[in-house]
């Protein structure tokens, strides 16, 4: 997890890749609604002393927060985002997920052992106070590593990794400093102690376990939990006045729990200041504040040619909006239904039925002048109304991948297993994810660490040789063979119907994109219409190479053995956030179906998603996210640690839902977990990343978009990627 919270990484997977990371501190620069060199992070930013003191800013996140523990399994992203702002953080990442001292709680914090045993010792800063005056100090670091040690059952926590390691906990030599020893050595040990608790949450099981869940009884950072209104959907973060570094330049941060289709809305009509939005939102957005109005002049509704300009596969949900619109547009013309109906009902010969149909015609056409006269004025009230909006895009700080299932029985033939990673086009998927969101397109190289992160190396050579050729032969080796058990079975043109559909819709996008590049371009924005003629070729390329793979997919009946076709059960959570995962699975669906895999796509309930499939193992192929992490030798082991049998024969997996995984995968990382030096510690990683990739149990496909829409009277925020923000230096414009 890109905070290091500790928490499970079952809590921490979100459907869809909908996840929420920790952010960053913000530091002067150019302000820009592009996405920042390599798309690690896109932040507006801008020195302290441009901004005012005051006001109140409205983030939208998906939930309320179930717990404010972050060690507990309930824990989630808003968890996380409200101990960022109210507790202390002693190490922060930098763009590049790197771990910074926190000067705020910090002056250092260094190995001073490492024979016979590592000790670290913290010197804090001695300004350093719980909002009611108590010093932060080494009672604190004690009871927290008395909480979370797994020695004391009657602490709920999470897991304890990495607390399990320290031997002791005291005061330092020196005034303000704390000394932590290890039983054995350990690489991570960064992660510690963030966020920190104050001793009145973690001494007690009861206020740990239950307290901590809707209450935090002193602040130790720039805001305080304020008000957690279940019925209003908020968390109310208010600036704490005895916190001793900058201060909070707003006087409440507002974390609102909005539906992503009701974000845009909400953004329009001032609810909102800070949103996590669609591409096709986001493209709405920034065409509201950059297109010129020679865009808008009235026609006929249709799809807004920048928020089409993805697949609408893509997309996510469907715009809640656009059902509303089309009843007003129904609403506007009842003139033209009435004098169709009445003209069907009228039984009229001869000029009576000229007249009938003059009148019709002279209505249908003053109804259509009338609807698209609305629909111009509601167009370019929307215009106007998010034209104050800027969007920050930035690949999300978690990756999509597809878990194959190594008990199933044609996966547990691991030559199965790289046949369907070969045969997966990753550098499509990414295409057809990223280019909607205006990304450079990269698809996820490592199962350790994500783009931009430091020390990311993209071993994905170590699966050999990609394609439908090797994917094939890898399959005559297993001994399915082409042909199919039946003559009715024809699997590649079920595979193929979703893309059959997507490629017009993807030709139709390319086409707005033309429009609208031929009225910027019009309107005198050269810029612009090129950019936007960019994405109209990117667009017409996707509609090309979604029409190749549906051919090619209905060309190919399915691969058998034994008589028994190779079917694969594709498992994906149901509902609207879901679709953009649901619009891959069914790419990935046709890229196997040329090869002679049918992968059939199966829609089960999001809420039972993990608990009742992936987790149980009900399922052969599996889509989904986990988030991005700063400490992958500690955070990353439970997901490829080797299936473990217990007595009685259950099968211990942890987090690892392939059910694949290696003895040496296993040493590798624990000996990152225990190394010191930094370049062997990379190296080591790197090595276990090769060997997971041979393992053919997870397939990293891309990052997701993050794209943050913000009120352009706000800094200090965005798409903030790895990066820990600075929350006391969000504030409004003077």
């Amino acid at each position: 997890m890109a905070g290091g919270t500790g928490r499970t990484w079952w809590a921490a997977c979100v459907m869809g890749a909908m996840l929420v990371p920790t952010l960053t501190a913000c530091t002067s620069g150019a302000e820009s609604e592009r996405a920042a060199p390599g798309s690690v992070q896109s932040v507006s930013t801008v020195r302290r002393a441009q901004l005012e003191s005051g006001g109140t800013a409205r983030w939208a996140v998906d939930a309320l927060p179930a717990t404010l523990n972050a060690y507990q399994f309930e824990a989630d992203a808003v968890t996380d985002r409200v101990a960022g702002a109210v507790l202390p953080s002693l190490f922060t990442l930098d763009a590049e997920g790197r771990p910074q001292l926190n000067t705020d709680y910090l002056r250092s914090a260094e190995i001073t052992e490492r024979e016979p045993r590592q000790r670290v010792v913290y010197t804090l800063n001695p300004k350093a106070r719980w909002s009611d005056g108590t010093p932060v100090g080494a009672d604190d670091f004690l009871a927290q590593w008395k909480a979370l040690n797994g020695e004391d059952k009657d602490y709920w926590s999470a897991r304890n990794v990495g607390y399990d390691r320290i031997g002791k906990v005291r005061k330092g030599p020196e005034a303000h400093q704390v000394e932590v020893t290890f039983t054995r050595p350990y690489a991570d040990w960064k992660s510690l102690f963030t966020p920190l608790y104050p001793r009145a949450v973690t001494g007690d099981p009861d206020v740990f376990n239950d307290g901590a869940r809707t209450e935090l009884p002193v602040s130790g950072g720039p805001f305080e939990v304020a008000d957690v209104d279940g019925e209003a959907g908020t968390v109310t973060l208010a600036r704490n006045d005895a916190w001793w570094g900058d201060a909070a330049l707003l006087d409440e941060l507002v974390l609102a729990a909005v539906p992503r289709g009701e974000r845009r809305a909400a953004l329009a009509a001032g609810d909102l200041d800070i949103a996590e939005v669609s591409p096709q939102d986001a493209d709405r957005i920034t065409a509201a504040r950059h297109e010129p109005a020679a865009r808008h002049t009235a026609a006929a509704p249709a799809p807004d040619a920048d928020g089409a300009a993805g697949d609408p596969a893509d997309s996510g949900a469907a715009d809640p909006g656009a059902a509303d619109d089309g009843k007003r547009r129904t609403e506007a013309v009842p003139s033209a239904a009435e004098a169709l109906d009445d003209l069907a009902r009228a039984r009229l010969a001869g000029d009576e039925v000229e007249v009938a149909a003059e009148q019709y015609r002279a209505a249908h056409a003053a109804a259509q002048h009338a609807r698209e006269r609305q629909y111009a004025t509601r167009e370019e009230a929307d215009r106007e109304a998010m034209g104050d909006l800027v969007v920050h895009r930035a690949y999300d700080a978690s990756w999509t991948q597809l878990t194959l299932n190594g008990t199933s029985p044609a996966l547990a033939d691991e030559r199965v297993r790289w046949a369907v990673a070969r045969a997966i086009d990753r550098d499509a998927l990414a295409e057809a994810v990223h280019a909607p969101a205006d990304l450079p397109v990269r698809p996820l190289g490592n199962h350790l660490r994500t783009l931009g992160q430091a020390g990311y190396q993209d071993n994905s050579a170590a699966l050999g040789d990609a394609g439908a050729e090797s994917a094939s032969a890898l399959l005559d080796e297993a001994g399915w063979r082409e042909g199919g058990p039946t003559a009715d079975a024809k699997p590649g043109t079920a595979a193929a119907a979703p893309l059959n559909a997507a490629g017009p819709a993807a030709a139709q996008s390319a086409a707005l994109l033309r429009q609208s590049a031929a009225a910027r371009r019009a309107a005198g924005d050269e810029q612009a219409a090129a950019e936007t003629e960019r994405r109209a070729d990117d667009a017409e390329r996707r509609a090309a190479s979604l029409a190749r793979s549906a051919a090619e997919a209905a060309a190919v009946p399915p691969r058998a053995k034994d008589g028994t076709p190779l079917e694969l059960r594709l498992v994906l959570p149901d509902g609207a956030e879901a679709e953009p995962l649901r619009a891959t699975a069914r790419r990935v669906a046709a890229m196997l179906a040329t090869v002679g895999i049918r992968a059939v796509t199966e829609e089960v309930d999001a809420a039972r998603f993990f608990e009742g499939h992936v987790a149980t193992g009900d399922f052969d192929l599996a889509l989904f996210s986990w988030p991005a992490t700063a400490y992958p030798a500690t955070d990353a082991r439970p997901l490829f640690a080797k299936p473990r049998t217990l007595p009685g024969g259950t099968l211990r997996v942890e987090q690892n839902y392939a059910r694949v995984g290696t003895d040496y995968v296993d040493q590798l990382l624990d000996q990152a977990a225990g190394e010191l030096d930094e370049k062997e510690y990379d190296a080591l990683l790197d090595r276990a990343d090769a060997r997971i990739w041979a393992a053919a149990g997870s397939v990293p496909l891309y990052q997701r978009p993050q794209l943050v829409a913000v009120r352009d009277t706000l800094a200090g925020v965005g798409a903030f990627g790895l990066e820990t923000p600075r929350y006391q230096d969000i504030g409004h414009r003077r």
